[in-house]
């Protein structure tokens, strides 16, 4: 390998490790409710659109995750400023 490659592997840990950071900061932030009907209800304050429901507690949290890192891509692609999170961005 050469230098420029272990230079870009860095790079991409680095900023794997910072955007693991921003979304594990950001569920935090996740707030749920139970439906009427017994399902789960998330969302994330100050990400718009982000949200989920399922049947239990534990898939709603994993899909509000997916729909989170979805939306980030997306959001990123078209060239969107992130919210600030726990001082992230």
């Amino acid at each position: 390998r050469s230098a420029g490659s272990v230079i870009v592997d860095s790079f991409d840990y680095i900023e794997s490790i910072k955007l693991t950071s921003y979304v594990q900061a950001a569920m935090r932030k996740a707030r749920y409710d139970i439906l009427e009907d017994g399902t789960f209800y998330g969302e994330i304050p100050g990400f718009p659109g982000v949200f989920a429901d399922a049947e239990t507690l534990e898939a709603c949290r994993q899909q509000l995750q997916e729909a989170l890192e979805d939306w980030i891509v997306l959001g990123l692609r078209l060239g969107h400023e992130l919210p600030v999170v726990d001082g992230l961005n």
